[in-house]
């Protein structure tokens, strides 16, 4: 039995069944890039996404879990490495063993809610905790290491809406990868006979040789403002709702300031957002914190990835102030700072010089570690099409649901999401899902709000 916004509900599961691809596959080991390597990727995504009722007066509908059941047996005949079995080595690579034994499948779970979707708002805001019922949490059925880097779970609602969760590895894909990867399902699903992008492995591509010696800046905890909350197992998950109106405020507030027309609503947005968690966490203000962000970089890597690559493909752009500056000084400075760090990026100098660092890092078995809450890592997930092109026959999803199963891992982490289509009042604006130690959760909430009620917010 579960509860959200004191509805309880309970959600009975099926046994677990293992799909098999449609036709034989090869059989080999396959091994990632540097990008894939990188140990701070190697967790479950799980992110589940909300379907209503088709509407459709059928005398018997069709059942969604059989629909993609069926689908993915076909789909994993081309995505064949996500029924294999994943494993760190000794040498500290990740490879993927295909068809070893004959036995590569996906671990499929069907399970039936006894309430309505609306009843749950759709799953909008609801906490990790209640929404891990509608996904799988698959434990490894042996000591040997290897796990399934693919794991789904299909949940059905008295109301004939579904959700289905996706839980996957980031060590094989990225966002970009995901969306390929769930698109190409639902085409599968909808009568087409294979998927109109197919699916390209080749990891070598972005496999970059070891730098000769890595920065001391890298791995010098000491350079890093630390926060009086952190470490702590209490961890509070929370969604804040950013509007369309809000967004366009700070904006217009911001390029007022900066002379600059240029600026974007990520690029506002990821600095208030950082100068808001500073200020939550209380960090060191003499000492630095770090912005990193997630970019894209399947059209500007060089040589160029081809098209259907579905692997990691991002690098990060890296931002660092001092505690003090962010807290105290203009809002403009660090956005900035953000864009200048988003051009750098962008070169195919610094791509490959980033891998290589990582590579070395590998090479080394040694992670990059800052003080605890640093580092802000953040994500734009509004444009990977994972709402509105994902359609298995029911139209498109209207919410998506991401759950931070991992509790600590998630801190430094700032997911911004698409807001649920159901509500119209969130139309064109962002969902921040954040992990803030408890302690810090009212001030990081109170930073919202100001921006929320239109308050003078980009100043010292």
């Amino acid at each position: 039995m579960a509860t959200h916004s004191n509805i309880m509900f309970s959600v009975h599961r099926n046994d677990v069944v293992f799909v098999k691809p449609f036709k034989p596959t090869p059989s080999q080991v396959l091994s990632l890039s540097t990008i894939d390597n990188d140990p701070n990727l190697e967790i479950m995504c799980h992110t589940v996404f909300v379907y209503q009722a088709n509407g459709y007066f059928d005398i018997k509908p069709k059942d969604p879990a059989s629909i993609i059941q069926e689908s993915l047996s076909k789909l994993l005949v081309y995505y064949y490495p996500l029924a294999g079995k994943m494993k760190r080595e000794i040498d500290g690579r990740l490879r993927i063993a295909c068809n070893a034994d004959n036995d590569d499948s996906v671990p499929f779970l069907v399970a039936a809610a006894d309430c309505k979707l609306s009843s749950l708002n759709h799953l909008d805001g609801i906490d990790v905790q209640a929404g891990k019922e509608f996904a799988l949490d698959f434990a490894p059925e042996s000591d040997d290491g290897y796990y399934h880097p693919l794991v789904m779970q299909v949940t059905k609602f008295v109301c004939g809406g579904f959700t289905v969760a996706l839980s996957l590895s980031h060590s094989v894909c990225d966002g970009f990868g995901a969306a390929q990867f769930f698109q190409a399902l639902t085409e599968l699903a909808s009568g087409k006979n294979e998927p109109s992008v197919k699916p390209v492995w080749e990891r070598q591509l972005l496999l970059a040789k070891p730098i000769g010696e890595i920065p001391p800046s890298i791995v010098d905890k000491d350079l890093t403002a630390a926060s009086p909350y952190l470490p702590t197992t209490d961890i509070v998950h929370d969604c804040f709702y950013v509007t369309e109106e809000s967004l366009k405020t700070l904006k217009m507030n911001l390029i007022e300031e900066s002379k600059d027309e240029s600026v974007t609503s990520l690029e506002v947005l990821s600095a208030y957002i950082w100068r808001s968690r500073v200020r939550a966490l209380k960090l060191n203000p003499d000492k630095n914190t770090m912005l990193g962000m997630a970019v894209g970089i399947r059209r500007t890597v060089k040589p160029l990835l081809p098209e259907g690559y579905y692997g990691n493909a991002f690098t990060s752009a890296n931002t660092t102030m001092t505690g003090k500056d962010l807290d105290q000084g203009p809002l403009f400075k660090a956005v900035k700072r953000i864009k200048e760090s988003k051009k750098l990026a962008s070169e195919n100098e610094y791509i490959w010089n980033l891998m290589s660092i990582n590579e070395k890092l590998r090479e080394l078995n040694t992670k990059f570690e800052a003080a605890a809450g640093s580092v802000m890592v953040i994500t734009d997930w509004r444009r990977l099409g994972l709402l509105e092109d994902v359609d298995f026959g029911w139209k498109g999803s209207v919410n998506m649901v991401p759950l931070p199963w991992n509790m600590f891992g998630y801190v430094d982490l700032v997911l911004v999401l698409p807001p649920c289509k159901l509500d119209q009042s969130m139309k064109g604006g962002a969902r921040v899902l954040v992990s803030l130690p408890r302690a810090a959760i009212a001030k990081f909430r109170e930073e919202m709000d100001a921006l929320k009620h239109g308050n003078k917010v980009t100043g010292d």
